[in-house]
């Protein structure tokens, strides 16, 4: 099964990629057969989703929530860069920041909900490298943020 038909399987609704938000980046970067997905906050309509920091006002399902959303958000963007998710070959690396209280250590059960949806979508390709670390603060006041490294297939 190709991976776009994985996304319609799994009713994905993949948003196009959006102009860069709050700073001077593009949302990806194509060099050679390596995409790199720009840091993505989870936004409905253009706002924040959720404000708050884990371990406080923010529970770990929920952040888990909000970290699948980003991945929606950057396979989104990758799919808008490559013209199809079918040129991705794997799933290099996932880096996960997560807005927590103090105390808070649970980092890699929220970003889990961005790595899983990789591996919903890409299988065994979607297996990849990771870190998954603690913040005082994310742009906008979101609770998490994930970006991505894809291996790509010439054009």
């Amino acid at each position: 099964m190709s991976f776009e038909a994985k996304v319609a399987e799994l009713g994905l609704d993949l948003p196009a990629a959006a102009t860069a938000g709050a700073g001077l980046y593009v949302p990806a970067v194509l060099s050679g057969n390596l995409l790199y997905v720009s840091g993505q906050v989870p936004l409905k309509d253009g706002a924040p989703m959720a404000k708050g920091h884990l371990g406080r006002e923010i529970d770990i399902e929920t952040g888990a929530a909000l970290a699948r959303q980003c991945a929606i958000q950057g396979l989104g963007i990758a799919r808008s860069y490559l013209g199809s998710l079918d040129r991705v070959t794997r799933v290099i690396r996932l880096g996960g920041f997560v807005a927590s209280a103090p105390g808070f250590i649970d980092h890699p059960r929220v970003v889990n909900g961005a790595s899983q949806l990789m591996i919903d979508v890409f299988g065994d390709a979607g297996r990849h490298a990771r870190c998954a670390v603690g913040m005082a603060e994310l742009p906008l006041g979101v609770p998490v943020e994930v970006e991505f490294l894809f291996e790509v297939a010439p054009a």
